[in-house]
């Protein structure tokens, strides 16, 4: 439908303002919340996934269509609530202890809200435990530890053990600069992916099965 198209498309562009504006507009013309935000806000989100693993725009334009989507969710967000509809999971995600690196980390939560998943920022320089306790609290489907130093890899081995002891349903995905999928099958994660892109269809996986 035309309206669709027109938020995916103004989306696509990062402008916020008319985001907010054809939602809204969206909204008024009778549409439901849940076909605005699939139909027009995600479907727009996994264009620029696409683009981005295919290096056709890059960190920034993401960033603009990311602020674009949360803009048009926040108008959303009462009605979503109000007609029930749920998150399609729940990941943690956070930079790991002795690391302070975020744009990465950044990334891939926006990517992960634009799947429809429900993220959970611990920021950076996060410890193991943390981050399982915020698994527990929070009943996550995944947690997502990144790291761009190569001296701070190490703490993701112990996320992964420390999750393994806890027992948690919790799947443990791992990315950034240094880490590789050698790496990711070493320290037993269950998930590495190179790029945000990626790493949110990956985690969609995860929460559907």
């Amino acid at each position: 439908m035309a309206v669709f198209d027109e938020i995916s498309e103004l989306l696509q562009k990062g402008r916020t303002p008319k985001v907010k504006e054809a939602v809204q507009a969206a909204l008024d013309s009778g549409e439901n919340a849940k076909d605005i935000l699939e139909k027009g806000l995600l479907s727009g989100m996994d264009v620029i996934g696409a683009k981005f693993k295919n290096n056709e725009i890059f960190v920034p334009e993401v960033l603009l269509a990311a602020r674009a989507m949360n803009a048009g969710v926040e108008v959303l967000k009462p009605h979503l609530i109000a007609e029930g509809v749920e998150s399609k999971g729940t990941a943690v995600i956070g930079t790991v202890k002795g690391d302070l690196h975020d744009i990465g980390k950044n990334l891939v939560k926006m990517m992960l809200e634009g799947k429809g998943i429900t993220a959970i920022d611990l920021g950076v320089d996060v410890t193991p435990e943390r981050f399982v306790e915020a698994a527990e609290e929070n009943n996550a489907d995944i947690i997502c530890c990144s790291a761009l130093l190569t001296t701070t890899m190490g703490i993701m081995a112990d996320v992964v053990e420390l999750a393994k002891a806890k027992k948690l349903r919790a799947k443990v995905m791992v990315g950034g600069a240094p880490i590789t999928q050698e790496f990711s099958n070493t320290i037993g994660a269950d998930g590495y992916t190179p790029d945000a892109a990626s790493a949110s269809d990956m985690a969609i996986a995860f929460c559907e099965k």
